[in-house]
């Protein structure tokens, strides 16, 4: 039996989103800027899964505008709001364990004179508001603050940042990349106090190639792609209507389940913790929150070795993001955490299609996993 449990790097395409990307190619091959009847159509495309997405994310159409995904969304919203605010100053707060789609392009303002303050984690990877609080300025321009973490799972309480914010009087923007959050925790762009909100597709059972940004109404956010002036000017490119098809198809779809696919979840995730700490001796539980991102570490053995195992089993998981092509996870260094417990982490990561029958395989795997390492181990040392 294939088990796959890396739903966090991404996610099966559902049926329905499927058959709408497929309907789109077919049916709305028109260029979507075309003026004539077949273009028309594929604007009416575009438009519906704009309002789709939208109301799942309780917001208004015209504050949604389509990207190539999590990563340009992160890159418009921080080099934007950077260019946007710079006559208030080059100050920007955010933190260590953002994902790379976010501390690159602030790498990027830093090396253009940016200060770039990045809040300090506790061990259990949450940030303490005082601390923000106090690290706005008179110069900040924006704070940029992951919702849920895609390698821990922890959730930053969002509203809670934008509060603090107001409390200093501050012109900064907020942003927050909700790619991981997106259908998988309860939250509505015009209550969490966010400026700017990224989302992406293919977390939540869409197609890869298509994300979005909310850009709060009001918020004159300059962009970062220049061309035909598609996307009400702001993100130039002919728009991709079948993919922006399918991922309205996975919203609607998701938005339908949404209850129920986190009660699953959640579920699978305790039993499977609970299951893990009687099997597996000197596991370690990571972080956590979120219902479909469990980060373990078994201190003493290689995340790696133990990934190629259950890789060769047929059981797939990943070390940290799959974004990090084999280096040490950024997030877990930024912690605190010991080299030894960062080495052993391995993360798995759930969906609305796992069911109890793959996490069980997995459990039974890593027991196998630790104890064949250890007996190799230990028929090395003699």
């Amino acid at each position: 039996m294939s088990v796959y449990l890396d739903n966090a790097a991404a996610t099966v395409l559902c049926p329905e989103a499927a058959e709408a990307v497929l309907r789109s190619m077919k049916d709305d091959y028109a260029n979507p800027s075309s003026v004539h009847t077949m273009g028309r159509a594929a604007k009416k495309t575009i438009d519906n899964a704009r309002e789709v997405i939208a109301d799942a994310l309780g917001a208004d159409p015209g504050e949604i505008f389509f990207t190539s995904g999590g990563t340009e969304a992160d890159n418009w919203a921080i080099l934007g709001a950077a260019e946007l605010k710079r006559h208030i100053g080059k100050h920007i707060i955010s933190s260590p364990t953002e994902h790379d789609a976010v501390i690159k392009p602030l790498e990027l303002l830093e090396s253009r004179g940016y200060d770039i303050c990045k809040l300090k984690p506790t061990n259990a990877g949450t940030f303490s508001e005082q601390e923000l609080e106090a690290a706005v300025r008179e110069d900040t321009v924006l704070v940029s603050l992951m919702m849920v973490n895609n390698e821990t799972g922890n959730i930053t309480s969002i509203r809670t940042c934008s509060e603090a914010l107001k409390r200093r009087g501050s012109r900064a923007l907020m942003h927050t990349d909700a790619v991981q959050a997106f259908l998988k925790i309860p939250f509505e762009a015009q209550t969490t106090g966010a400026d700017l909100i990224s989302i992406s597709s293919h977390k939540i059972h869409g197609p890869k190639g298509i994300g979005a940004l909310y850009v709060k109404r009001g918020i004159n956010l300059p962009p970062i792609i220049y061309g035909g002036g598609q996307e009400g000017g702001k993100r130039s490119g002919t728009e991709a209507a079948p993919l922006i098809a399918g991922f309205a198809a996975a919203v609607t779809a998701g938005k339908k389940v949404f209850s129920e696919s986190v009660r699953s979840m959640n579920e699978l995730r305790q039993n499977l913790i609970d299951e893990l700490s009687l099997k597996v001796p000197g596991i370690m539980l990571i972080g956590g929150g979120a219902p479909h991102i469990i980060c373990l570490s078994i201190p003493g053995y290689k995340g790696e070795v133990i990934l190629n195992y259950l890789d060769a089993r047929g059981i797939y998981i990943s070390r940290a993001s799959a974004c990090k092509r084999g280096r040490r996870s950024h997030v877990l260094q930024a912690m605190g955490l010991d080299p030894e417990i960062i080495d052993g982490s391995i993360r798995v990561s759930l969906s609305g299609y796992t069911n109890k029958d793959e996490t069980r395989a997995f459990a039974e795997a890593l027991e196998c996993a630790v104890r064949e390492l250890a007996h190799g181990a230990a028929g090395k040392k003699r």
